[in-house]
């Protein structure tokens, strides 16, 4: 497998790209590797890297060459079992077409479109206190507070027990998108009996009737899905669509407040909101890395890969790659062009949850960009150390009223 590859064939980074002080401010050694080649080799962890943004693309738009099926972490699911059902991102056609096909009917722009006046009622009253308050956390006391109500409510599942579970479970679920480090293995340890939870409020009888949970299993009685894929994409809309949009929201935040000229813009222009979001999946994507396999032997920048091999695409490198992004890649710029960013994934197994997590930021940060004329840091920013997401667990701020 990867062991066939010369040496010579394959740049080693000897620098671990999981190592905590790189997972606190990985875009040094991001363009470290970029510069070694298209594909590089983490000598620690005896696993090829793919940090260029053409490279990355390449990858994700061959989904037959480069399948999902055998996991998105290293381990080899076609050859070691996995920890528990796999889901609609670790699945191939057929499997994965019959999948999105329901949660993207469910999850569209105009399935989600009813869901607005709720999510805007909210986001009223959340900024409402915040304002009150003058001074908070922009993580605890708003960006995790608003996606747990208003997505566990669109999702159906009971309030009670959501902020105690839910983001464990992601947290422990993308653990193993990553090798086994210290870190991911106290992720995981900190997730346990989460997913049971997750399991029993995803049936069918304990969600809201009409909600998008509900609608998924209104495919399953149509035949068009399982029982068992039913309830797997239940809880692939808790796993994978809580975590990102919580750090997707706290990164535009952040990059926001450390960009004050862009916090005016968007202040005097709240219309500028969805520029701001775009350019921070760019510019602080929530994802960093997964893992796809290749099915057969292969060439990737020119590099030869055999059959089965694992290759991490680091996603948070792609959208900083000068090459596609030009000199400022490493800045954050509302003006720019930020579409075509690879945070949500590419070809078919793009990110089918965008438009509900687009529509949660939009009217939260619409909402407080409009009333709030300022906002300032009164504390570092404490980084979430993960070996897949990239988040923060605490930003302190103070701000005051339009």
């Amino acid at each position: 497998m990867e062991s066939a590859i010369a040496a010579s064939t394959v740049p080693v980074c000897t620098e671990d790209p999981y190592a905590p002080e790189n997972l606190v401010n990985p875009y040094p050694l991001f363009e470290r590797m970029r510069q070694a080649g298209p594909l590089t080799m983490m000598q620690c962890h005896g696993l090829h890297a793919i940090t260029r943004f053409n490279e990355c693309k390449e990858v994700l738009d061959d989904y037959r060459t480069f399948v999902s099926g055998a996991g998105a972490g290293p381990k080899n699911l076609h050859h070691e079992p996995s920890w528990r059902a796999q889901g609609i991102m670790e699945s191939d056609p057929p499997i994965h077409t019959e999948m999105r096909h329901a949660i993207g009917g469910v999850i569209s722009p105009r399935g989600v479109r009813s869901l607005r006046a709720g999510f805007q009622e909210y986001a009223t009253e959340l900024v409402d206190s915040l304002l009150e308050r003058g001074s908070f956390d922009l993580i605890k006391d708003m960006t995790e507070v608003f996606p747990l109500r208003v997505f566990g409510d669109a999702v159906g599942i009971p309030r009670e027990g959501r902020a105690e579970h839910l983001p464990a479970l992601g947290a422990a679920n993308f653990s193993t998108f990553g090798p086994d480090t210290a870190l991911a293995r106290e992720h995981f340890a900190s997730g346990a009996g989460n997913n049971e939870w997750a399991m029993a409020n995803t049936a069918r009888e304990n969600l809201s009737p009409g909600s998008l949970g509900a609608q998924i299993w209104e495919y399953s009685d149509r035949g068009e899905i399982t029982a068992d894929q039913a309830a797997l994409l239940v809880r692939a809309m808790l796993s994978a669509g809580l975590d990102t949009t919580i750090f997707s929201l706290g990164a535009t935040l952040l990059a926001l407040v450390r960009h004050p000229g862009e916090y005016t813009k968007v202040h005097q222009n709240p219309k500028l909101v969805k520029f701001a979001i775009d350019e921070a999946f760019r510019y602080e994507s929530p994802f960093q890395s997964f893992y796809r396999t290749t099915s057969r032997d292969t060439e990737l920048g020119g590099m030869q890969l055999p059959a089965d091999t694992k290759v991490a695409l680091f996603v948070g490198s792609a959208n900083r790659d000068a090459e596609r992004w030009g000199p400022t890649a490493d800045q954050y710029d509302i003006s720019r062009q930020a579409g075509g960013h690879l945070a949500f994934g590419m070809g078919i197994h793009q990110c089918v949850g965008q438009p509900l997590s687009r529509l949660e930021m939009d009217v939260l940060l619409t909402e407080f960009a409009t009333r709030v004329k300022s906002i300032e840091l009164t504390a570092e920013p404490e980084p979430f150390l993960h070996t897949t997401l990239r988040g923060w667990s605490s930003i302190p701020v103070t701000v005051s009223a339009a």
